[in-house]
């Protein structure tokens, strides 16, 4: 996971040490020795994130993380503190400034790098969710709806229901005192078999609604039953639709640090180790319960709007109009970034004589198979999208040349490895063309690629794998590819592609 990371200290050797921890990791490592050239980065060079000590000459460490939260361009870059600083008001002026975490120094090596990973993890997918609804909203759809914030104070106006699982009653109670004055909300006490069964109580949909009675936030023991089991329920959480997009804020016990790293990886969005103070848990669970509810508005918006305008009907994908869009903004943030990207062209091989041989009702069918399996064989953070007849556009952020051609193969024999059941009897055997197009990952703040000339490049790649004789895939520049196998089984009704 890569990631660009500003490191904002005063003391050279620190960031030095810093930087050489974070570049092995293959981070990219800005620095800044004062606060006034960290607001100048954060704004020019976008970080991913910010490591931020607190005693600084001129503006201190606090003061740079009250301007970055007031600025609408980097309030949601997540910022943690790393300072010298151990006292507990130092830590709880940071976190209700904003602060994702505090980290006294010296930082354990291996809390510091699953905070980082955690944190990036989030911050991508703030920024997936951010990106598919910029697209929706330069589409004209969704402008009288009001914006929420990734960790907005107006995320958490309503109460929330919020499950608290410890190891016994007695510190469940004690959590429960802990918050219930602080935040107003519904506070329930939960075994670990409770909140079990939770977890295996079926599927939920992709955003929640604020009436919903799953906990939107879960406070959640690292040792319950015994040492480290909690981490167990953890993975149970995160996998069940029910609870996988809850925050869950995992407690350590006194002198069991070493399980933070583990909870981070098994997807804990925060940690709190004991002792601690009332406020801080307070504080913790108000910025969990404001990121969670931001993404599932998020989230809850764009099903609704795209379902509403941007989808085809026939296969439940997008449908030309938001991938165009979709594709553009991609190519903003590849040059932005400087990252790379690829087009893929896909075209059904003699269609027409599907429907003139069976009817539109197998074709309709075709279609809809041949959908699923494209769909399957991509990544959720690409987009697949039918764009005409018997058509379609995937497009894969974050992706080079070799990786591109990779995926567009899986596709192809996807689409060729069974028949095609129809609804009056017998099958077809589809097969699908593909042309590719990529744009090379180059320096970051170049001009985006015009999405126009990109996809014309596909469409040319796609003619000569047509006709080259169809079935196959093509690159932007490159010789047509030989023949692949049909991968059709023996018997199968269809169209051979020519």
């Amino acid at each position: 996971m890569g990631g660009r990371i500003l490191v904002v200290d005063d003391v050279a050797t620190n960031r030095i040490l810093l930087r050489a921890k974070l570049s092995i990791a293959c981070y990219e490592v800005l620095q800044a020795a004062d606060g006034t050239r960290a607001l100048e980065l954060a704004r020019s060079a976008r970080p991913d994130l910010i490591l931020l000590d607190l005693a600084m000459p001129g503006m201190d460490g606090l003061e740079v993380l009250a301007a970055l939260k007031a600025e609408a361009e980097t309030a949601a870059i997540p910022v943690v503190v790393v300072t010298a600083q151990a006292d507990t008001r130092s830590r709880l002026a940071a976190l209700r400034a904003g602060a994702e975490d505090y980290l006294a120094k010296p930082v354990d090596d291996a809390i510091l790098s699953a905070r980082v990973r955690s944190l990036l993890r989030t911050r991508m997918l703030a920024e997936e969710l951010a990106l598919r609804e910029g697209t929706w909203r330069a589409l004209g759809f969704g402008e009288a709806q009001a914006r929420v914030e990734w960790g907005g104070a107006e995320a958490a106006a309503a109460p929330a229901r919020v499950a608290l699982v410890g190891p016994d009653r007695l510190t469940t109670r004690g959590w429960q005192r802990a918050l219930a004055p602080r935040l107003p909300h519904r506070f329930d006490a939960m075994t670990r078999a409770e909140a079990l069964r939770l977890a295996r109580s079926g599927a939920a949909d992709d955003a929640r609604d604020p009436g919903d009675d799953v906990p939107e936030v879960v406070v959640l023991g690292a040792d319950l039953a015994s040492p480290g089991d909690g981490l167990m329920l953890l993975s149970e959480l995160r996998a069940s639709p029910a609870t996988r997009h809850a925050a869950i804020l995992v407690v350590l016990g006194a002198g069991a640090p070493q399980l933070g790293p583990m909870a981070l990886d098994l997807g804990a969005s925060d940690l709190l180790e004991q002792p601690a103070e009332p406020e801080e848990m307070a504080l913790r669970v108000a910025t969990q319960l404001r990121r969670a509810r931001a993404a599932d508005a998020m989230r809850r918006r764009l099903r609704e709007g795209l379902q509403m305008a941007v989808t085809d009907p026939l296969t439940g994908l997008p449908n030309r109009r938001y991938a165009l869009s979709h594709l553009g903004r991609v190519a903003e943030r590849a040059a932005r970034r400087g990252s790379g990207f690829a087009a893929l062209v896909l075209d059904l091989d003699h269609f027409k004589q599907v429907n003139d041989a069976h009817g539109h009702a197998a074709g309709d069918s075709v279609l809809r198979a041949v959908a699923d399996r494209l769909q399957r064989g991509l990544r959720a953070v690409d987009l697949l999208a039918r764009i005409g007849g018997e058509e379609f556009l995937a497009v894969l952020p974050d992706t080079g040349r070799d990786g591109a051609r990779t995926v567009a193969e899986r596709l192809r024999s996807a689409v060729a490895a069974l028949p095609v059941p129809l609804p009056g009897g017998g099958s077809v055997a589809p097969t699908v063309s593909i042309g590719l197009a990529c744009v090379d990952a180059g320096p970051p703040g170049g001009s985006p690629t015009d999405v126009d000339t990109l996809i014309e490049r596909a469409d040319r790649a796609l003619y000569r794998a047509k006709s080259a004789g169809r079935d196959r895939v093509c690159c932007s520049g490159d010789a047509p590819a030989p023949s692949p196998a049909s991968g059709r089984r023996p018997g199968a009704r269809g169209v051979a592609a020519a």
